[in-house]
């Protein structure tokens, strides 16, 4: 009697395993990578359009996923070139949205280097089995012609040799609207938050559904 009662509790916390196994692998993480941008500088964080896409993911039937925000305000591409690593061994995302840049072109830093540090984070994230989401930034005219040019030119670029997805610019229609930027001309408002989202979310949502 005591063997069959040891076999049965043996079967059931087998069964107990299974189930929490197929729970947890029926999660999946959508990790972003960030700067101010995402980081909700400037607006409550419940109305950040990271938590607007969490609203959003479980309106449209993905709830599965769930959202991870690693941005940090002022957050270069070498901060989250160094940050990278420990972010994917701790949240084993399957996707990662990488948006950064903006901090690196509004302080000059050279074309190549941020380049090679978004290039590095890009291999990094496919290293780990994940797949990457590029967000495009551009930086204001008055930085000359030749360098706002080669900094445009860094996404693109970069989405086309590694083949990953892309925003091509994550402020479009919203940098030169009134009422969509912050007295600093650099962030975007609450009330644009909303777009922010709707920007994202046609290269973002079939990521999610595959």
């Amino acid at each position: 009697m005591h063997t069959v009662f040891l076999r049965l509790r043996s079967i059931v916390f087998l069964a107990l395993m299974c189930v929490g196994a197929q729970a947890q692998a029926s999660q999946s993480t959508l990790m972003i990578v960030g700067d101010s941008l995402s980081a909700a500088y400037g607006v409550q964080t419940g109305e950040s359009w990271v938590a607007l896409l969490q609203e959003r993911l479980e309106g449209e039937g993905l709830d599965h996923w769930q959202v991870v925000n690693a941005s940090i305000s002022g957050e270069t591409t070498d901060g989250g070139l160094r940050r990278l690593p420990d972010l994917l061994d701790k949240n084993e995302p399957a996707v990662v949205v990488i948006e950064l840049g903006g901090n690196d072109g509004l302080r000059g830093f050279p074309p190549n280097v941020i380049r090679q540090n978004l290039a590095r984070m890009i291999e990094q994230v496919k290293e780990a089995g994940a797949e990457t989401l590029l967000v495009g930034m551009q930086i204001p005219p008055n930085y000359g012609q030749r360098y706002t040019r080669a900094f445009a030119d860094i996404y693109p670029e970069l989405a086309d040799q590694y083949e990953t997805e892309l925003l091509p610019f994550f402020l479009e229609g919203i940098y030169d609207q009134e009422g969509m930027m912050q007295g600093d001309s650099i962030h975007p408002t609450a009330e644009a938050q909303g777009q922010l989202l709707d920007n994202i979310w046609p290269v973002l949502e079939p990521m999610l559904r595959e």
